[in-house]
Formats: structure tokens, sequence, C-alpha cells
């Protein structure tokens, strides 16, 4: 293992939370197991990992993000996450709201409502 997968590892878990990883761990086989290290070591271990803005902030783009590019499967997980990050319901509608002025109304409409179905399912009251 390299010091980044470490460094990714215990970030993946501090943001995702140990339940998620241990689920993600147990499905992985040969197959996509090259794809998990480089999100580990890129996505966890250097991005997330980096110091320059805090993960409240990296938690707003990164749902921002996901549903401007309309990648909706990912966003309930970092709904999740950012009960571990720091970034209140307040700050996620803030930055769909963004979606909805620079990538489109359906999309923020959208990624509103899987996140308060999420909200919902964690049992925050929005």
């Amino acid at each position: 293992m390299t010091d980044r997968f470490e460094t990714g590892m215990k970030t993946r878990r501090a943001v995702l939370g140990d339940a998620h990883v241990d689920r993600a761990e147990a499905a992985k086989v040969d197959f996509d197991a090259p794809f998990q290290q480089m999100i580990t070591e890129g996505a966890w271990g250097t991005l997330w990992a980096d110091d320059a803005i805090p993960q409240r902030e990296r938690s707003m783009l990164t749902l921002a993000l996901l549903a401007a590019m309309g990648n909706f499967d990912e966003i309930p997980m970092h709904i999740r996450a950012s009960a571990n990050t720091g970034a209140s319901a307040q700050d996620v509608l803030q930055a769909f709201m963004h979606v909805a002025v620079y990538a489109g109304v359906p999309k923020a409409n959208h990624a509103i409502k899987l996140a308060k179905q999420t909200y919902a399912e964690m049992g925050v009251e929005i």
C-alpha cells in the first residue's frame, strides 16, 4: 500500500463513514480493484486530503458538480457524507440553487428531491 492509499482510506472513512467504506471494500473484486485503488489514492488521498479548502466546502462543491453534470446516483452518498464534513442542509440547498442558475433548474430540482429523501432517511429535519 502506498502512503497516498493509506491517507485516502483514512480520509474516505472520515468523510463517508466506516459502514459505507466497509460495504464498498466487501463488494470489491479483482475486476474493479484497480478502479477502487485509483479513486482511493486520487480522489480521497489527494483531493479530499488536501487542506487547501475545508471539507465542508468540498462537500458543497462535490454535490453541486454531481448535480450540474447529472450524476445523480452519488448525490445521496454525498448528502450522507455532509453530516461528517459540516455542510448543513442549508449549505447543500445553496449549492443546488447555484446549480439551478448555472446548470439548469431541472438538474437542481432533481438534486433537491434526492436531498429531501436522503435527509428524511437520515432523520434530519429540514
